[in-house]
């Protein structure tokens, strides 16, 4: 498509989106979850189709020479297709938030104010690699009553467009219109443009990749953005942390996987237990060949670690790269999750329950963890079926956007011929 093609394409798929938005937002939860119930018997019947489609996008992304980070987000395994079909089930079995009503209570001229929670309208999801957001986006975008228009990288055109076939199949049995979820068939970059401007038919924007693609949709958009940059994740291990416990939440976080927002990418430990933690820690990794990155005081006792720079704690590796620093105590490690974390996941590894608490109430991320991997800051996990992305921000939604932060509240009033004196 040439550049007034695109445009033109663009526009078509907003209005249909803002069309469909309207009828998503009034139907039935049976119907949704119908809907969400068939998507999934489908993903879990074209298993072999999806994986099919996904091999060849990750040799097309190993032919382009793509970097190991993005293909291990791109890759779907058996166990993927099968998490992709369970969070729409779980999805559909969550309660169904549209229409709820809160706080409702009756104020001195006798009329009952309260709050609606009601559908966004029409979310645009931008997104590279992962191909599991195409499914899990569109399950939690019905649920909550909004429409969506979906647009993923090149690299994963085969995998999205198998599992669109997928998300129509649910849309169909359910008498529900195709438009209310619709996956960008043009790879063109030109699309990005249009869908993050088209404010008369897209109500929010929620973009999932590298913090190139963020930092552009941020400050090209001209609709609300919903992100995190990037995802810089302490676990500070504490002089009261159990020996075991913290070994196995230090090598958890950081090696379950590499390639996530939500691995750790600094150690901070605590100079009265360094000498006891660090070494054996440190063997993990060296024996699942991460390379790790140092302060003065830790390669003192690990001395195969490389000098640690200023921009290594700034850094989000995506990687088998750590950062290690020790730390004098609690205050200094609060501190440098201040000045270098991103607010996104942080945790503490303790059994004192007063630092534990203070680590809660004083770091200022989304997700504050005690005696947890930061791997768990997942919405998957946290119970929310599934997640459309992470927010950092402050406002609207923080943490893990499931149904609630793809909603809204109005206020109501309820009166019997009330009028105001």
């Amino acid at each position: 498509m040439d550049i007034i093609d695109i445009k033109t394409y663009m526009q078509s798929v907003g209005r249909e989106a803002r069309t469909a938005s309207r009828l998503i937002a009034k139907a039935e939860t049976a119907v949704k979850n119908q809907a969400l119930t068939t998507m999934a018997m489908a993903i879990k019947r074209d298993e072999q189709k999806l994986l099919a489609a996904n091999a060849a996008d990750v040799k097309s992304a190993k032919a382009r020479g793509l970097d190991s980070a993005l293909i291990d987000r791109l890759t779907v395994t058996s166990k993927g297709v099968a998490g992709m079909a369970e969070g729409l089930l779980q999805i559909a079995a969550l309660a169904d938030p549209v229409g709820e009503v809160s706080d409702l209570n009756y104020r001195p001229a006798g009329i009952q104010v309260g709050k609606m929670r009601v559908p966004l309208g029409v979310v645009g999801i931008i997104y590279e690699a992962r191909p599991n957001v195409t499914a899990d986006a569109a399950g939690l975008c019905l649920k909550s009553g909004n429409a969506a228009i979906l647009r993923g990288g090149s690299e994963a055109i085969h995998s999205n467009q198998a599992i669109a076939a997928c998300v129509k199949e649910g849309l169909n049995a359910a008498g529900l219109p195709e438009t209310a979820i619709q996956v960008i068939e043009t790879t063109d970059r030109a699309a990005v443009g249009e869908l993050i401007t088209m404010k008369e038919f897209v109500d929010v924007i929620v973009p999932r990749g590298g913090k190139g693609l963020i930092e552009r949709i941020s400050s090209e958009a001209r609709i609300p953005v919903i992100k995190h940059l990037h995802g810089v994740c302490h676990v500070y291990i504490d002089e009261g942390a159990d020996l075991g416990k913290a070994i196995c939440i230090a090598d958890n976080a950081k090696t379950q996987r590499y390639g996530t927002c939500n691995t750790m990418e600094t150690l901070l430990v605590h100079e009265g237990i360094a000498r006891e933690v660090l070494p054996p820690l440190c063997k993990i990794y060296f024996d699942k060949g991460v390379e790790l990155r140092g302060d003065m005081a830790s390669r003192a006792i690990v001395a195969q670690m490389n000098e640690a720079t200023e921009e290594d704690w700034h850094t989000e590796y995506l990687a088998p790269i750590l950062s290690v620093r020790v730390v004098s105590g609690l205050d200094q490690a609060i501190e440098h999750i201040a000045i270098y974390g991103s607010q996104h996941t942080d945790s503490i590894v303790t059994e004192d329950y007063s630092r534990a608490r203070r680590f809660l109430r004083e770091v200022d991320s989304s997700s504050v963890m005690v005696n947890a991997s930061t791997r768990f800051a997942d919405g998957f996990e946290y119970g929310l079926g599934a997640e459309i992305g992470i927010s950092t921000d402050k406002i609207h939604a923080r943490g893990p956007v499931g149904l609630e932060g793809l909603t809204s509240q109005k206020f109501i009033v309820l009166g019997d011929g009330h009028i105001r004196q």
